[in-house]
């Protein structure tokens, strides 16, 4: 971060006094970084600044103006350090009367002069012939102060020329340090000066002696024939001569002198017009300069010449003046029309804005240029705006018309009969352009991309980028130009007070209003222009032809949303930081909100998608639990999609939450619903499909699990009792961790109706699985129940005329068998479902024994003591799995039978039982193993 600068300091300026618009140097510390950081430099409280010429950051060339103050300090603001301060100050003093020919470098009030032939009373020489120096030596000014030599001499002056001229005052002004010798010098200069005028008178009375003599001799002519022949003789005739003798000097003096008189004439004019040429040659030369100046681009210069002759011949009379003048104002007329067309043109900077408009202000331009100028950028950001869309909407159809043909190419190059595809079963290349719909529906970012399609983005997302990066480019320059408007910064940096100023103010709190709906305007395009990228649905008829124009083949995805979110913010941020009012950019966080609710949809919906599809990546794996990855896969493909929605849920400042409206809630709340529904179904149907349409080609076991009675591994296909139960142990452990670890991350993630997710999961849930449990269980129990009478009754068996019992006969074993082979199956897919199977197996059998024995008419003794071995043998192996309704069958049959009398009968039954529990004891150690199992967990 860089260091602030100190504020200017001016510590010295030469010279340190003088009249108004002499040059001075004025020197200092930290006097800028360059010409366009100095905003203001005042002296004795003028503003400078036009004429200031910024050399270096200790130096500055400026031009003293006219001040009020006779002595002030020297103030300089930059951009850099601020207003500063000054050790030093100017004195300005009264300007002194310059002769016609003195060089003089600023122009003085012109004196009206008459030559000497049209005013000869006066007795004044004309101007062009006053001396400068009347004492011909060298001028030594004196340091005396103005005001001193005022009071000393009062009404007197030291003008030479003046009628109250005073010696003294002259001598100490201009030779108050002349040695006494220059001074004697400077007294024969004087006597030289007043013989040379009175040589002159004589040598104008010597060139006429001889008309004067001839004028003498004429004369004593006519007095000596006055006394011959007497005055009244001769009164006539002197008359007569004495009229010809003027007529004969009349004429001669014109002969002679009319050549000269001539010259001097046209030769006095010649100087008087070269006098005027030279005085007034700023004028004369100015039209041309302000070309000149217009080329170079010096526009600073050509406002300063202006402002010059306006104030000096605007309201001349003179017609020589009058017509260089309108010439001057024709050139400045189209100066003000080039500077209107440069503001206007667009792009242009902030800077070159300002200055274009500060020009304008300086020259006095009709209308406000400022606002022209606003209302220019105004149209020209809708302009880029609508620029930027044709242009992305037209370079996607053009990549969707290659995209076709090349289609259209591949396609018939899978057909052409020089492609032989019996010969080559690998996959082709081709095939790989079918996978692109994959990237447009957004499901697939975590799989391979296979060509370059993949890697770029959709044109959408590329254009939103564009276009808030448009705007944020030119909106600040935009809120800038109207900020200094407001301000009035634009007419003057060093915000001095003026009219100009206040005009600004003025005009900028009667146009706030329109100012608000250009930013309003740009606004509503900026959201429009996205939502019709990207939300078209919500867009009216005749705003979508406006601002549409986009082909959505499919939606984008949750993650191109979100990337498009985090544009969308970050645009508004930098809005936000422009002090740009909260109201205006409201329109903006309705889009975002929008924007967020549009992106949960679309990723849950997508995640939907790919819960359905992960039918397709059943591996058939199971691990000691009796679980495939399928329910892992499940939760993590959640827990993905939530992970990728957090920066949306999140509530950035000044948003609102997504939840906020009822209609979201609900619809996030289906579609959550709609998700866990669709992982049952898809649970459903891997359990549920015939046999050849698994493929089990990759099947295996975990090796670490038990493995009593044969693997399922030695199969080349599942069976579909072996899918269903591995599809209940499945259920089992997402009712009881994974749908709970799911509603834990909704409501993590501030989902709402998390409750009712929950809810109806479950029981969804627990209805395919109660479904799957009937149907394994009908697979199951159903064949060793139809067994249980043919077996009973095989060979004509009849319990009224039967044997003493010897053993428990083969249908009960073979039952027993049957149902130690369904305890096998079930214990090698899942421990934890053994009992539940078992249970329910034993309950069928049970009930079906029931049913069975109290359907027989009448015992005999020894097929009472029959049925109750074989009873008693199935009850007593199958005793940990029995439940109050197998106890319950057990109970019902048992009383169908009589009653044991004899203690013989009792005892031949136990050690048949004894006797049949040790035949059969290695079969039925898989009941104790399991009894002791579930005892321990």
């Amino acid at each position: 971060m860089s260091r602030a600068r100190q504020p200017p300091l001016v510590t010295g300026i030469s010279p340190n006094e003088g009249i108004s618009w002499t040059k001075v140097t004025i020197r200092g510390e930290n006097l800028g970084t360059g010409p366009t950081d100095l905003l203001g430099l005042t002296i004795c409280g003028h503003n400078c600044l036009l004429t200031a010429e910024w050399m270096s950051a200790s130096k500055i060339v400026c031009r003293v103006g006219q001040a009020k103050n006779d002595k002030g300090d020297i103030i300089v603001t930059t951009k850099s350090g601020g207003r500063g301060t000054s050790t030093v100050s100017f004195k300005l003093l009264k300007p002194e009367k310059i002769g016609i020919l003195d060089q003089s470098a600023v122009w003085v009030d012109e004196m009206n002069y008459y030559d000497m032939r049209t005013d000869r009373n006066k007795g004044i020489p004309p101007l062009s012939l006053r001396p400068a120096n009347p004492l011909g030596i060298e001028i030594d000014k004196g340091r005396f102060p103005q005001k001193d030599l005022e009071s000393l001499f009062p009404g007197m002056s030291a003008d030479f020329t003046s009628e109250n001229f005073s010696a003294a005052w002259y001598l100490i002004e201009n030779h108050s340090t002349t040695s006494f010798d220059q001074l004697k010098t400077a007294v024969v200069n004087l006597k030289k000066q007043a013989n040379k005028k009175n040589e002159g008178s004589l040598a104008y009375v010597k060139g006429g002696l001889s008309t004067f003599f001839e004028a003498q001799d004429a004369l004593s002519a006519i007095h000596q024939k006055l006394e011959a022949d007497g005055t009244e003789k001769v009164e006539g005739s002197m008359t007569q001569k004495l009229e010809n003798v003027l007529n004969r000097a009349s004429n001669t003096a014109d002969t002679l002198f009319q050549e000269v008189l001539g010259r001097k004439d046209k030769a006095d004019s010649t100087r008087n017009a070269l006098n005027v040429l030279q005085r007034f040659k700023f004028l004369f030369n100015l039209p041309l300069n302000i070309e000149r100046n217009i080329q170079k681009g010096d526009y600073d210069v050509v406002i300063n010449d202006y402002e010059k002759a306006k104030s000096l011949f605007g309201k001349t009379e003179v017609q020589v003046f009058k017509k260089y003048y309108a010439e001057v104002e024709t050139r400045i007329e189209a100066l003000r029309e080039l500077l209107l067309d440069k503001l206007l043109e667009t792009p242009s900077t902030l800077h070159d804005q300002k200055r274009y408009i500060r020009y304008l202000s300086d020259l006095h331009a009709p209308g406000d240029p400022a606002w022209q100028c606003i209302g220019a950028q105004h149209q020209w950001i809708l302009q880029l705006m609508h620029n930027c869309k044709e242009s992305y909407v037209k370079e996607q159809k053009g990549k969707d018309t290659f995209y076709f043909t090349f289609i259209n190419i591949c396609n018939a190059l899978l057909h052409s009969p020089m492609l032989d595809l019996d010969s080559d079963v690998r996959p082709s290349p081709i095939g790989h352009l079918s996978q692109t719909a994959s990237l447009k529906r957004g499901s697939s970012f975590q799989s391979a991309r296979d060509d370059a399609w993949r890697y770029k983005a959709p044109q959408q997302v590329v254009f939103v980028e564009k276009l808030t990066k448009l705007v944020l480019s030119q909106l600040p320059n935009f809120w800038k130009l109207w900020v200094s408007y407001v301000n009035g910064s634009l007419f003057s940096e060093t915000a001095e007070k003026s009219g100009q100023m206040e005009r600004s103010k003025k005009n900028a709190r009667q146009r706030q209003n329109d100012f608000k709906k250009m930013i309003q305007e740009v606004m509503h395009s900026l959201v429009k222009l996205i939502r019709g990228a990207l939300l078209p649905f919500s867009l009216r008829e005749g705003e979508l032809r406006q601002y549409g124009g986009w082909e959505m083949k499919s939606e984008l995805s949750g993650q191109w949303l979100t990337h498009v979110i985090q544009t969308v913010r970050l645009s508004s941020e930098s809005l936000t930081a422009l002090e740009i009012p909260n109201d205006m950019l409201q329109i903006i966080q309705d889009l975002i909100l929008d924007l967020r609710v549009r992106c949960i949809i679309v990723t849950l919906q997508h995640t939907a998608e790919d819960i359905k599809r992960l039918a397709e990546k059943e591996d058939w794996v199971v691990d000691n639990e009796g679980l495939t990855s399928l329910p892992s896969q499940f939760e993590q493909c959640i827990i993905h999609s939530l992970q990728s929605l957090k920066t949306v849920l999140d509530c950035k400042p000044g948003e609102a939450s997504v939840f906020q409206q009822q209609k979201t809630q609900e619809d996030v709340c289906q579609l959550s619903i709609g998700i866990m529904q669709g992982f049952i179904d898809c649970l459903e149907q891997l359990s549920t499909k015939p046999d050849g349409d698994i493929d089990t080609s990759h099947l295996s076991v975990d090796v670490s699990s038990p493995d009593l009675f044969g693997s399922i591994h030695e199969e080349s296909s599942l069976s579909s009792e072996q899918r269903l139960l591995i599809a209940l142990s499945n259920c089992r452990y997402l009712e009881r961790h994974t749908f709970l670890n799911v509603a834990e991350h909704f409501e993590k993630h501030g989902f709402q109706g998390v409750d009712k997710i929950t809810q109806v999961s479950m029981e969804s849930l627990k209805e395919l699985d109660q479904r799957l449990f009937e149907m394994y269980i009908e697979f199951k129990a159903d064949p060793i129940v139809g067994s249980l009478e043919p077996g009973i009754y095989a060979g004509y068996f009849d319990w009224k005329d039967c044997l003493v019992p010897t053993g428990v006969r083969n249908y009960l074993k073979e039952a027993l068998v049957n149902i130690i082979a369904v305890h096998a199956e079930v214990f090698t897919i899942s421990k934890d479902l053994v009992p539940r199977v078992m249970s329910r197996v034993v309950e069928a059998v049970s009930e079906e024994l029931s049913r069975l024995m109290q359907c027989v008419s009448s015992f005999s003794k020894n097929g009472a003591l029959q049925a109750k071995l074989e009873i008693c043998a199935l009850r007593d192996t199958v005793a940990i799995y029995l439940t109050p309704e197998s106890k319950s069958s057990f109970k019902q049959a048992l009383e169908a039978l009589p009653q044991l009398s004899s203690g013989t009968d009792r005892k031949l039954l136990e050690e048949l039982l004894n006797k049949f529990k040790s035949s059969m004891h290695l079969q039925l150690t898989c009941f104790q193993a399991s009894s002791s199992a579930m005892m321990k967990t």
